[in-house]
């Protein structure tokens, strides 16, 4: 069954939804860190803490998620646009020069990130041209600071008070 809404009318409507940038991290099967940018992140529940993670399809990255017990999601600083840009490229080694330590189950926490959540796969639903996944909170800290935000397709900045 196609959708009554068009593609181009869906993702623009989508973008007037203002959200953070995070980067999503995983080790492959090889103990290699592997990661992305996403803005497709959102809490599910307290208790137990849960949160959900959408991945496309076509993600070069996603068997990497799919084979994995663990992962985590890094929520960027304004500070951090340069670091969100190199994770949406396509065809580079996007961990080379960059700062991490291993969290639970090895998987990557960037430093410098304004919070990290360590979560251990729960669930994998088909939706779409996504796969969601559920994972539990192992961990989870955070820092004082501005969020890089994403709006209308272009990044953005809180506004002074």
């Amino acid at each position: 069954m196609s959708s009554v809404v068009d593609a181009v009318s869906f993702r623009r409507a989508c973008s007037r939804f203002a959200t953070g940038i995070t980067i999503a991290t995983v080790l492959d099967p090889d103990g290699g860190p592997q990661g992305f940018t996403a803005n497709s992140f959102t809490s599910v529940s307290v208790d137990p803490a849960l949160i959900l993670l959408c991945i496309d399809r076509r993600a070069n990255v996603l068997p990497h998620f799919q084979a994995a017990g663990h992962f985590a999601i890094n929520v960027l600083r304004v500070e951090q646009k340069e670091l969100s840009m190199r994770f949406a490229a396509r065809g580079e080694d996007r961990f080379r020069g960059v700062d991490w330590r291993a969290g639970t189950g090895g998987v990557p926490l960037l430093d410098g990130a304004l919070a990290q959540f360590e979560c251990e796969r729960r669930v994998v639903w088909e939706a779409g041209d996504h796969l969601v996944f559920l994972g539990e909170v192992v961990a989870a800290r955070y820092d004082e600071g501005d969020p890089l935000l994403y709006y209308a397709s272009e990044y953005r900045e809180l506004s002074p008070e």
